[in-house]
């Protein structure tokens, strides 16, 4: 422990989702000796959790802190949402509309807890980032006061307490760096920042460039590919994220270029797993059905996919992979129509950019024509 933890005050914290991350950072935070509290939909998971200190269906092998408690299957009160701290989101983008509506009625807004999300996507129809489905649901406050953790971040290698750093971005800098206090151990370490857009996209759109990494590996292409689809890949996400109007320096960050590494290059992935799985002819519903977890690229891909039409920008290796998963065209021959694809100026940046974030911000209450201004 820290020399400072000790004269940190120590938080109640509730968990939604007991899957693999959300398993892991109950662990973390149960450890560092905050009060930690899941909520799972399996009463399964809710049984093993708190008679024997297991999860019977995520992270197997892993005995949990016997102070960790587990609850449901049904929503958790009002009384008991109310006591806590902090409320960390660790389920699919899709789902986080309606968990939000269910949550908001117990909400006690004259003291609200801090809301940190772990989430990486965007929803498909709407094309909204977590932020934007925050201000939906529970208005303006509420999301300019939410903090976003992203990056490099292996559930299997936190529970083992390997060194591990991540991105944390508020549009808050009180909440971002409430958040990293919260999560910061020897071995986890936080670094914050003020653009949650950029951190949201770059944690949704590195997802798609693992699933065409491992598509590359499944096809029986080497280092030299993987690098270039790593490179070329950063490149994509740059110019998606700065049209959109996030900070391009975002990309370089743990966030960014940091997650896009990681997730591209280990076969531990889910993303990466779906990609190599399609890369030696499977089927993607076969895929899906046999994964056992979620990859977030797959849903991500669609929306994605929308957002580059709407922005205009260029995005080939997204959209190739786009064209696998929803068009049924074969990955072997997306791959050498890529490859042919004329020379083009290495990097660049879109001419127009910010119109989305600006409704965003607009939406938020926050001027950020006025701040750049100033």
């Amino acid at each position: 422990m820290p020399p400072h933890a000790e004269e940190e005050k120590k938080s109640k914290v509730l968990v939604f989702g007991a899957g693999n991350f959300g398993s892991c950072l109950a662990d973390h935070l149960s450890d560092s000796s905050h009060e930690v509290f899941v909520w799972s939909r399996s009463e399964n998971i809710v049984k093993g959790l708190n008679q024997f200190h297991k999860n019977p269906e995520f992270l197997q092998d892993h005995v949990f802190p016997e102070g960790l408690k587990a609850v449901g299957p049904e929503f958790p009160s009002a009384e008991l949402v109310r006591q806590m701290d902090v409320l960390l989101f660790a389920i699919p983008t899709e789902g986080v509309r309606e968990l939000l509506g269910q949550l908001k009625p117990r909400l006690d807004e004259t003291r609200l807890p801090l809301l940190i999300f772990v989430n990486k996507g965007i929803e498909i129809g709407t094309k909204a980032l977590t932020l934007d489905i925050i201000a939906d649901v529970c208005g303006p406050k509420v999301a300019r006061e939410a903090a976003f953790i992203s990056g490099p971040s292996f559930a299997k290698e936190i529970i083992k307490r390997q060194p591990t750093s991540v991105s944390v971005a508020s549009l808050s800098d009180e909440a971002a760096q409430k958040a990293s206090v919260l999560f910061h151990q020897p071995w986890f370490r936080c670094y914050t920042g003020d653009d949650p857009i950029g951190v949201e996209l770059a944690g949704a759109l590195k997802n798609v460039y693992a699933i065409a990494a491992g598509m590359s590996d499944g096809l029986g292409f080497e280092n030299n590919t993987r690098a270039m689809l790593i490179t070329r890949g950063l490149a994509e996400m740059t110019r998606i994220g700065t049209a959109y109007g996030a900070s391009p320096l975002t990309f370089l960050s743990l966030a960014g270029v940091g997650d896009l590494f990681l997730t591209c290059s280990s076969s531990t992935s889910r993303n990466y797993t779906v990609g190599f799985r399609l890369g030696k002819g499977e089927k993607l519903d076969h895929i899906i059905e046999t994964l056992g977890s979620v990859a977030e690229g797959v849903t991500t891909t669609k929306g994605l996919k929308e957002l580059i039409d709407d922005l205009g920008v260029k995005a080939p290796i997204a959209c190739g992979v786009y064209e696998v998963l929803y068009e049924g065209k074969d990955v072997a021959e997306r791959s050498r129509y890529l490859m042919s694809l004329p020379p083009i100026r290495e990097l660049d940046l879109p001419l127009e950019t910010g119109k989305p974030a600006q409704r965003l911000m607009d939406k938020l209450g926050l001027d950020v024509r006025a701040a750049e201004a100033s």
